[in-house]
């Protein structure tokens, strides 16, 4: 449905041309621009770090899980009822600590999600507030990202303003 408006809304503003006058569209690789940003790829790295450390943590509380299971598989025809229960009860609140890690962490709106904003949107801004400055300098009327959900139709590479971006970026360092 979004694509559908999006379409309608690019054909309108091709075939209103002559209306409107003669439009400058520009249009950026946001990928590529994430890829060679050096902002970007540290950000990348640290939220890298932060979920390997989760990773990490998660992968040690199902191991005990684990192991604990295994063991209490092993015993349990020689222990007492009493025992076998005590010891379900004990792998239950294992289970739901390691569901429950994985929900903080990764789930929606977990840390992950946090993090990621965090980290990523310093970034995000730069390259927006870029944008905007080589769209007034190149007095463009539109830019679109064409590595997001956006169906280009035709575009002439003379309108890919990515490598003025990336300059623009690159001497502000």
């Amino acid at each position: 449905m979004k694509k559908i408006g999006l379409v309608s809304a690019i054909l309108f503003l091709i075939f209103a041309q002559p209306i409107f006058g003669q439009l400058k569209i520009g249009y950026v690789d946001s990928d590529a621009i994430m890829k060679q940003l050096p902002d970007a790829q540290d950000a990348q790295k640290r939220l890298d770090a932060k979920i390997q450390e989760w990773q990490e943590e998660l992968s040690k509380k199902e191991k005990e899980w684990k192991e604990k299971y295994d063991d209490y598989e092993k015993r349990k025809l020689i222990m007492s009822k009493q025992k076998r229960t005590e010891v379900e009860k004990e792998l239950v609140e294992l289970e739901n600590a390691v569901s429950e890690y994985r929900q903080k962490k990764f789930g929606v709106n977990g840390e992950l999600f946090k993090t990621q904003e965090d980290i990523m949107k310093p970034v995000q801004n730069k390259i927006f507030n870029a944008i905007e400055e080589v769209a007034k300098e190149q007095d463009l009327d539109f830019v679109f990202d064409r590595s997001g959900d956006i169906l280009f139709l035709y575009a002439k590479e003379k309108y890919d303003i990515t490598n003025l971006i990336l300059k623009k970026l690159q001497s502000s360092l």
